[in-house]
């Protein structure tokens, strides 16, 4: 099974709770998955790894978070590489994750399951539960 790695941006805690989920799903399906804060690594790290899971919280306007996540991401060389997407929100429609799933596609990134998983505010049981079968869905793809 393929090396992942489970790559986040948290402010309040909510999409570090998405992380460790997403973790521990791509864990319990077999992956040798490792979590890292968006500081943790450079993007060259991270472009080593074949699959990634990218959580970032909706900021602002309904975009990535603009000092740390977004030119880290901006970096990332994803042209055939399998990526999941997850982050938490606190208002808006969702945008801020349609846009990042265009961007993803653009740069030739295969999106896992299709779409990004979002969570409003603090993950409870069920919506980590939803980062779990993200992580396994990542793991086996």
């Amino acid at each position: 099974m393929d090396k992942l790695a489970v790559i986040y941006w948290s402010q309040t805690g909510n999409t570090q709770a998405m992380a460790q989920a997403v973790l521990e799903g791509a864990q319990a399906a077999g992956a040798q998955a490792e979590l890292f804060s968006v500081s943790d690594l450079t993007p060259e790290q991270a472009n080593e790894y074949p699959k990634l899971a990218l959580g970032c919280p909706a900021m602002g306007d309904e975009v990535l978070e603009e000092g740390e996540f977004q030119p880290f991401y901006d970096q990332l060389s994803l042209s055939g590489k399998k990526v999941a997407l997850f982050g938490s929100y606190g208002w808006g429609d969702g945008q801020w994750m349609r846009d990042w799933q265009d961007s993803l596609i653009a740069a030739g990134g295969q999106l896992c399951q299709g779409e990004g998983l979002i969570l409003n505010e603090t993950p409870d049981e069920e919506g980590l539960a939803s980062c779990k079968a993200l992580g396994e869905a990542l793991a086996r793809s």
